[in-house]
């Protein structure tokens, strides 16, 4: 209620025709007196939210360089920083993350990406312990020299361990993305029904303050072309890492129950 009377404020203020100031001051008095809060309180408190909406950049730890299977953890992250209005450059030993954005996208990102992490090693671990990864094979390119001439071949061998864990959490993490979008969805076409000028002129102006904050920022030199898996596909481990995403708890974070504060907010 304070962002909504604050906005009529700043409405009417900034105007320069007297009819219309006089009717969104009105507005703002009348939502005022409903709700017993003072008109000086609701400048404040939109002073205050406008003085912390600016972007910022932040960097994010995913693991020591060199270790193995950063990839798909970066592939988790970016993901879920792509429902969350934040954009990522991502370093070339995948060792860690740079995300732009503003620090409520940013802190939302992270919470989210602690929890899904540990499912997601953990979900992944399970499968391969069960075994049932060697139920499948996979098809690999075999190079061999015959008489001085190099040859090429297709070979089924059974799927190797890694190989099923890096497709498992390919999925994972692309069913994770697939989710929080629709839950980003829902919620902008929930506020464009309540306040449909408000929430377009807040996205736009969302996205256009982060744009040229990436841009005047960024020092990025191409871009991620997300994990690959060079070791070979395994579709069982895909549907296994596809169906654990499915299941994956979102949890408690502030990006459900928070999202339209975020948006209105602005």
């Amino acid at each position: 209620m304070l962002t909504r009377i604050g906005g009529l404020l700043r409405k009417a203020e900034s105007t320069d025709n007297a009819h219309e100031a006089e009717a969104f001051l009105a507005a703002a008095q009348r939502l005022a007196t409903k709700s017993s809060i003072d008109l000086a309180v609701a400048r404040s408190h939109v002073a205050s939210r406008e003085r912390r909406s600016a972007p910022v950049q932040r960097v994010i730890p995913i693991g020591e360089p060199g270790r193995k299977g950063l990839r798909t953890y970066v592939q988790l992250f970016v993901a879920i920083a792509s429902a969350n209005d934040v954009r990522c450059d991502v370093a070339r030993t995948s060792a860690q993350v740079y995300a732009y954005g503003f620090a409520a996208d940013i802190d939302t990102c992270e919470a989210l990406y602690a929890s899904l992490l540990v499912q997601m090693v953990r979900a992944s671990d399970h499968y391969i312990k069960s075994g049932a990864y060697r139920e499948a094979t996979v098809v690999k390119v075999v190079t061999e020299k015959r008489l001085g001439r190099t040859a090429r071949r297709t070979v089924e061998v059974p799927v190797a361990g890694v190989t099923a864990r890096l497709n498992f959490q390919m999925a994972f993490a692309a069913r994770i993305g697939a989710r929080l979008a629709e839950v980003q969805a829902e919620v902008v076409a929930e506020e464009t029904v309540v306040e449909p000028t408000g929430t377009a002129l807040a996205l736009r102006d969302k996205e256009v303050a982060l744009t040229d904050f990436y841009r005047s920022t960024s020092e990025a030199r191409g871009t991620w072309t997300g994990p690959q898996a060079s070791t070979g596909h395994s579709a069982a481990a895909r549907r296994a890492g596809d169906r654990a995403g499915r299941a994956a708890r979102l949890g408690a974070s502030p990006e459900l129950p928070a999202a339209r504060g975020r948006i209105t907010g602005r």
